[in-house]
Formats: C-alpha cells, sequence, structure tokens
C-alpha cells in the first residue's frame, strides 16, 4: 500500500510517497511559484516518478501546509502544526518539542508521546524570523542563500539588528556595512535575531528534550549551532528536515488508508486555531511578501484576461 503527503508552503512544496512500513519511497521539493495547485500536482508527480511508481497506485493523499486547500487531489487536509509534530516524533521518538522554520512562519509546537499537539505558538502577521529574514539579507548582500550560515560563523564581533520587519531588513544591513562592519559580523547578527524571535515563541510553549529543529532553515548550519548554544541544548536535525511536514502527512494518510481512523480529528482542532491566528493578526501594509498577499495577487494575475498589445511601425505611431 503506498500513500502521499504534499506539504505546499508559501516557497516551497514538498511531497512524499510511503509504504505501509513507513519507509519514504520517493520525494520531492519544488518552488511553489504563483500557481498553488499547479505547485502541488507537480511536486506530487515528481515524488512518484523518484520513487518509481505510478500515481494511480497511491491509495491516498493529505495535503497540508499554508496551501494545503490548494491540494485539490489530496483526500483530506491536516495543518503543517500537526504534521510536523507527527513527522517529528517519527523521526526522533523522544521528541517533545519542534521548532519549524519556514519561509513565512516559524511555528514552536509542544507535543505529547505519540506525536500529538498539546499546544503551539507561532509568529504573528509579521514575516520576520523567519527564512524570508534571511533571504532579505541574501539578497541586500549579494551572496547566495546557501552561503549564509558558513560565512555567519566566521564572525568575531556580531552587530545587533534592531529591526523586527523583513521590508527594512535590507536598508539595516547596508547601514552596518557603510559603517564599516564585516559581512559575517553583520550576518551573525542577522541569525542571532532569528534565533532571539524563535525561542521566544519556544518559551511560551515550554522548551522540552528533545528538541527537533524542521523546515527549510535546517539547512543553515549557523542557525543550527546558535539556537543549540543559545538554548543550551542539543537540536535533533535530521536530513529529511525539510520534508518533514510531507512525513507527517503521508503519516496522517497511512493512518486514515489502513483504519479509517480519524487520524486527522486532533488536527481539526489544531486547524481551527491554527486559522484563527493567522486571521487575528491582520495584515501589513508594507509588505509584499506575506502568504496570504502572494497567493491572492497570483489568483487575481490568473482570473485576468491577457492583455493584447498592438506594435507598430514608429512612423506609424508618430502619424496617430
Amino acid at each position: 500500500m503506498l500513500v502521499g503527503g504534499v506539504d505546499v508552503g508559501s516557497t516551497q512544496t514538498k511531497a512524499v510517497v510511503m509504504d505501509d512500513q513507513r519507509r519514504v519511497l520517493g520525494r520531492s521539493l519544488i518552488d511553489t511559484g504563483g500557481i498553488v495547485t499547479a505547485a502541488a500536482e507537480n511536486a506530487f508527480e515528481l515524488a512518484c516518478a523518484d520513487a518509481r511508481v505510478r500515481r494511480s497506485d497511491v491509495v491516498y493523499v493529505v495535503g497540508t501546509g499554508y496551501g494545503r486547500y490548494k491540494v485539490t487531489f489530496g483526500d483530506t487536509q491536516v495543518t503543517e502544526i500537526s504534521c510536523h509534530a507527527r513527522g517529528g516524533q517519527y523521526l526522533f521518538p523522544k521528541t517533545r518539542t519542534v521548532l519549524d522554520i519556514g519561509g513565512q512562519d516559524t511555528k514552536a509546537i509542544k507535543i505529547g508521546p505519540e506525536g500529538q499537539v498539546l499546544d503551539f505558538s507561532m509568529n504573528d502577521k509579521c514575516a520576520a524570523g523567519t527564512g524570508r529574514f534571511l533571504g532579505a539579507a541574501a539578497m541586500a548582500l549579494d551572496i547566495p542563500l546557501g552561503e549564509l550560515g558558513p560565512l555567519a560563523l566566521a564572525a568575531k564581533n556580531p552587530v545587533k539588528i534592531t529591526t523586527t520587519c523583513t521590508v527594512f531588513a535590507e536598508t539595516e544591513i547596508i547601514n552596518w556595512l557603510a559603517r564599516g562592519k564585516k559581512v559575517e559580523d553583520v550576518l551573525m547578527g542577522v541569525h542571532q535575531a532569528i534565533a532571539t524571535r524563535s525561542i521566544s515563541l519556544l518559551r511560551r510553549v515550554g522548551v522540552e528534550d528533545e528538541l527537533t529543529f524542521t523546515g527549510g532553515v535546517t539547512r543553515n548550519i549557523a542557525m543550527v549551532q546558535i539556537l543549540g548554544e543559545m538554548l543550551e541544548t542539543h537540536l535533533n536535525v535530521s536530513e529529511e528536515a525539510h520534508y518533514m511536514g510531507a512525513i507527517g502527512a503521508s503519516l496522517f494518510a497511512l493512518e486514515k488508508a489502513l483504519s479509517g481512523a480519524a487520524g486527522a480529528v486532533e488536527a481539526m482542532t489544531v486547524g481551527a486555531r491554527l486559522d484563527a491566528t493567522r486571521a487575528a493578526g491582520g495584515d501589513c501594509e508594507i509588505c509584499p511578501e506575506l502568504p496570504d498577499r502572494k497567493f491572492n495577487d497570483a489568483q487575481e494575475r490568473l482570473a485576468k484576461p491577457p492583455q493584447l498589445i498592438q506594435i507598430g511601425r514608429m512612423g506609424e505611431v508618430a502619424k496617430t
């Protein structure tokens, strides 16, 4: 028996194919882009290809992530909160706290021995303290995203990043460089700012060992080291950390496929609170990077008919 999980994030979409022995057979990772439904479809197709199975062989699919309702071919949806909790407990059975830093959201999750969600806290409407904050730093410094971590670890005198706004981060970074600060010291300041915001979320739910770190930012070695030092504890980090949401979704799918049990009941309760939290956060008037705004803008562009522009010779245009 084969099942699947598709995690549609604000920046990247991940998909996993799993068998009834809970083994990951195939996976895929692509940019979400503006057409969210297409991203889900493409990621799932690629995961099936990676697993060397036909799409029709997958009997149950669960969608998760910010765009979970855009997984139109899925059988049900489960929040990324519950999926990261379940995935963390699957890879590290003693996990009691999960920290997920994604492209737009940071979430601290307290879980029980079976991977069930006991409590969670997440950043508000602002994308500060997320992967997008690192993206802004990479853009301002014209440095590939994958090189930020190693470079930050070379810092000797880290600066203090005071802004909590991703939009204004670039300005503060440029100001520090103009004052003669080294790139690595500025980058360490960026990483420390993100770690501080993440730890504040963790303290709201309580940090209990073991702590498992998930999401795309786990690939940043500086962030892993800084969080461990500031928390004075070891962080579980798996090579599958980027796929944790999709893995958790696959586990929920397997529960449903095998027994028809209400494996997503807890997630439905979490889902209501998650949606309420996002709705209560309101909107930011200056940030173009909010997931809701990006999704809505993309849908509006797709709904408009293409404009046809007639191009004539310059002389003909001048006569008119």
